[in-house]
């Protein structure tokens, strides 16, 4: 198996083989969380407009996503795992956008395969690219915006390469790693609401949730997001 890492819608776009978009922080913890409360779909996009469209076609529609990481205008719930964490999400439609995640999905045009990346789940998404035996995996890892990387990024883009190489790993040591690291630094502010500390506890929660994540490219460019079976 050979693994590359590589960073940022770039990197996504030249992605291939089974490929995982990293975003820790927060986007795809927050996928976790949903898809763990059984909703009927949920569709990541790369546009506001895109999002806001599909509601049109479908009120009932829960609009999730940031920009600059604050709630956009008009949405129901912010990029925030606990913002939702308790919603009652069962049998919902959702449409999620975000300002790095989401972006990485849909331009993932090469791939075979498209995963999202989470502490929250990396175990069971390696366990899962283990069981398919892929010549190349892409670790694409998204950062802030699409343009700076991050601690969290990195340290689930390692954590999955030493994975899925049956290395020796030690996931105990993680959280207080990430905890410390400066990319931490805006859930502890106060004058952040819209990063509430509890949000970096549940997405340094490492592997909570035993499913993976597989992202659905639709023709309209949009990608659903499923369970992978």
């Amino acid at each position: 198996m050979n693994i590359v890492v590589s960073d940022f819608v770039k990197g996504a776009q030249s992605a291939e083989g089974i490929v995982v978009i990293i975003d820790v922080f927060r986007a795809f913890s927050v996928a976790c969380y949903c898809l763990a409360r059984a909703p009927k779909q949920i569709i990541a996009v790369g546009e506001v407009e895109q999002a806001l469209a599909l509601k049109t076609t479908r009120p009932e529609t829960l609009l999730i996503g940031e920009r600059e990481g604050k709630k956009l205008p008009g949405f129901d719930f912010g990029n925030s795992p606990t913002e939702l964490a308790s919603q009652a999400l069962a049998d919902k439609y959702i449409a999620h956008t975000t300002h790095a995640g989401t972006q990485g999905l849909v331009n993932a045009h090469k791939a075979d395969k498209v995963l999202t990346g989470a502490l929250v789940n990396a175990r069971a998404t390696a366990d899962y690219i283990r069981s398919l035996n892929p010549e190349v995996v892409t670790l694409v890892r998204m950062g802030w915006k699409a343009e700076e990387n991050t601690d969290e990024d990195d340290v689930c883009a390692q954590y999955l390469r030493c994975l899925l190489q049956d290395e020796p790993c030690e996931p105990a040591a993680i959280k207080p790693q990430l905890l410390a690291s400066p990319c931490a630094e805006r859930f502890l502010d106060p004058e952040q609401p819209w990063n509430p500390e509890s949000d970096l506890h549940l997405c340094l929660d490492i592997d909570r949730f035993d499913f993976p994540v597989e992202a659905i490219i639709r023709q309209d460019g949009s990608a659903e997001l499923r369970r992978a079976v």
